[in-house]
């Protein structure tokens, strides 16, 4: 008999490869605004955006904030005039272009939803979001996308996964497994909301949180053996 029967699986870095999506769209981005986009500028640009999404996951700041003042803070510092909003919305147009999967995604869903009711849980913009899900194809395999943005919760918030478990069939906590790379989003909603947990970490960076983790990976494939186990 199966332990899990519903698979929650977080998006970005987990199933889309997020980071090669970020890169290609703010390449174009600024090559299309003829800002040339130094090493220095993108990781600076990567830290003021991580700093600001840490901000909301934490709660101290929204998503719009976050979304329309990270290019703000960014052409100030290197003293580039350029309108940061209006930048912003041209990246999320280049960046709903992306949907490159991670190693196996796709594969996995497809042999996944014969056996487990699969859904996805993203803190996400919602337009992008459903854009991305859509043109990689993982949307025919998912029973449905639970984004933040559409819910006014966010993960890691006990509000957010009890709206996801409310809204999920027959839903049983015991049964339940959530997927993701974020230990402050996905380890650590999953654990407060009381179900088990897999941690999607392919740099094999530290559990710097000591989080007591139920598994930990280093690529999709790895969830097969896991899932089969559970099935002895």
């Amino acid at each position: 008999m199966k332990k899990y029967k519903t698979l929650l699986f977080d998006a970005d870095n987990t199933l889309l490869d997020f980071d090669k999506t970020e890169k290609e769209a703010l390449r174009k981005t600024f090559t299309m605004q003829n800002i040339p986009f130094t090493p220095a500028m993108k990781n600076r640009y990567l830290q003021i955006n991580t700093a600001l999404w840490n901000a909301y996951e934490e709660g101290r700041m929204t998503r719009e904030e976050v979304i329309f003042t990270r290019f703000g803070k960014l052409f100030n510092e290197f003293h580039i005039a350029e309108d940061g909003v209006q930048f912003e919305h041209i990246y999320q147009k280049e960046l709903g272009k992306g949907h490159a999967l991670m190693p196996h995604a796709l594969e996995l869903v497809k042999h996944l939803k014969k056996d487990y009711e699969l859904y996805i849980v993203t803190n996400g913009v919602s337009a992008t979001q459903h854009s991305r899900l859509h043109d990689s194809g993982l949307d025919q395999h998912i029973r449905k996308a639970f984004i933040s943005e559409e819910i006014g919760y966010r993960k890691p918030m006990k509000e957010y996964f009890d709206y996801c478990f409310a809204h999920i069939p027959s839903f049983e906590k015991e049964q339940t497994l959530i997927i993701g790379d974020s230990l402050s989003s996905d380890m650590q909603g999953g654990i407060h909301a009381g179900i088990a947990t897999c941690w999607m970490n392919p740099k094999q960076k530290p559990n710097v949180q000591d989080l007591p983790i139920t598994y930990e990976i280093t690529h999709l494939k790895e969830l097969y053996s896991i899932l089969e186990e559970d099935e002895k």
